[in-house]
């Protein structure tokens, strides 16, 4: 009896350790490091291993919904370890056939003070060398870039190349840059409700010139480090391919698709969206599948693409939010898992505007909004989870990935358990995606440290773990 008890006591005492309150654990205290100056060197493949990558929707970050009032707090997105800042669009929007909502049209409304209310989409763009006054004017924008550069990160602009808004200048001068139906009319993009745009006809190599002068433009004229490119997949890869060439020439950039489209890493782009991934988040956060079906899910990571190939992990962008619900919305009990989740796993993951403040509302897109600005549990997490990924190289996501290897447990179809490794480093992810208490065992052993909440623990070989439904724990590695 005594030797069981004392074994108890043990379990009981490391369990406590693991899962004790919150009110007993303190959070580990930031310093706040002096704000220094850095130099500006075109960003490389080093810098993408453990870069975090943040969405700016100028228009709603602020009251204003200005480039100046943006440029106030990158100091503080680099506390989050961001080290891209992607611009959505930034162009001039078109007012003819502008989207209101649903299928009604600004022209559509007669009462003046309601027409004024939207603001059109930023996809819709009237000149692709031009900035939308409403967000400022060129020079404050040059005034973000060399702040972001000042601060270590990188700049990129969120790029339209599929369709242009119905008043750009292209319209009038270069009709032929254009799709026509089968009765010579110009047309929106063939599938789409984007009714507001007018699609590109790539047939057209007078097109590519123009586009990718354009593209250039902004790396010559603006010091931008590279892309964004909407819908990456509707233009043709060799498109890309030639316009990727003359904008390299001017100087390195990063190349970001809103594709998971193979052929697009071959030659032009370095990072694509992790649709699918995303998809099977949102399925275990609800405990709709095993959490083996992401075992699958990596095996198929490892068949289709190539090792140096990168992917962008989010739990939530611009479309998902405004048209398919917030995170907790859409996640639940399971959004900081999946929060610590994209973090975890292979690539790089994403930020947008609201995130880091526990943002729980759907902002409007096409009229104005905020975001909330008030840091609260989720900046403290992602801080810490930023600052892991910018120090362990275990979390280097880029062309040279740290390892990923699955930890089998005796409960694999709800518990999720990786190890992350590189030179000697190492990072464990634990996390139940389901929705009940789950009792497990794993080969996970030594003095672990715990990255979000704080404290160290020793654990002992063959211990019993007992998670609730959706808890997680980052543990770093003693070495």
């Amino acid at each position: 009896m005594k030797k069981s008890t004392t074994k108890w006591l043990l379990v009981l005492c490391t369990a406590i350790t693991l899962f004790s309150c919150k009110e007993a654990v303190k959070d580990d205290e930031v310093v706040v490091e002096e704000e220094t100056k850095t130099a500006y060197t075109p960003i490389t493949n080093e810098d993408l291993e453990n870069a975090v990558i943040y969405e700016a929707n100028i228009r709603q970050y602020s009251e204003a919904g200005t480039f100046n009032e943006f440029t106030k707090d990158i100091p503080e997105l680099k506390k989050l370890g961001v080290k891209v800042i992607w611009l959505m669009p930034v162009f001039p929007i078109s007012e003819v056939n502008r989207k209101a909502k649903g299928d009604l049209m600004v022209h559509d409304i007669k009462d003046p003070e309601e027409r004024a209310k939207y603001l059109g989409s930023y996809y819709a763009v009237a000149d692709y060398e031009k900035v939308n006054p409403d967000l400022g004017t060129k020079d404050d924008l040059d005034k973000l870039i060399q702040t972001a550069h000042e601060n270590g990160m990188y700049v990129i602009l969120d790029w339209v190349a599929n369709h242009t808004g119905w008043d750009n200048w292209w319209i009038d001068e270069h009709p032929d840059f254009y799709t026509k139906d089968e009765n010579g009319n110009m047309m929106h993009p063939k599938g789409t409700d984007w009714t507001d745009t007018a699609d590109l006809n790539y047939e057209n190599e007078a097109l590519w010139e123009a586009m990718t002068s354009s593209m250039v433009y902004w790396v010559k004229n603006h010091n931008i480090d590279g892309f964004r490119c909407d819908v990456a997949h509707e233009v043709p890869t060799e498109f890309w391919n030639y316009a990727t060439k003359s904008i390299r020439s001017v100087k390195p950039v990063f190349m970001l698709a809103e594709s998971e489209k193979k052929d697009l890493f071959l030659e032009s782009f370095d990072m694509g969206y992790n649709w699918e991934g995303h998809h099977i988040m949102n399925e275990l956060a609800q405990s709709k599948i095993p959490a083996t079906k992401w075992d699958e899910y990596m095996l198929r990571v490892q068949a289709d693409y190539q090792e140096d190939d990168i992917l962008m992990n989010f739990i939530t962008n611009h479309d998902e939010n405004s048209w398919n619900g917030t995170v907790q919305e859409r996640m639940g009990k399971a959004s900081d898992a999946m929060l610590a989740f994209q973090y975890m796993i292979p690539g790089m993951p994403l930020i947008y505007s609201g995130q880091e403040y526990g943002m729980n509302k759907r902002l409007k897109f096409f009229e104005k909004d905020t975001i909330p600005h008030e840091k609260g549990r989720e900046w403290k997490m992602m801080e810490k989870l930023g600052k892991l990924k910018a120090t362990n190289p275990a979390l280097h996501g880029g062309k040279n990935a740290a390892s990923y290897r699955r930890i089998n447990t005796s409960e694999d179809s709800k518990i999720y358990a990786i190890e992350r490794e590189k030179n000697g480093n190492k990072v464990i992810y634990v996390a139940n995606f389901s929705d009940e208490f789950v009792e497990f065992t794993a080969p996970i052993s030594g003095v672990l440290t715990d990255v979000v909440r704080g404290g160290e623990a020793n654990i002992p070989a063959g211990y019993t773990f007992t998670f609730p439904a959706y808890g997680y724990r980052v543990w770093e590695v003693a070495k």
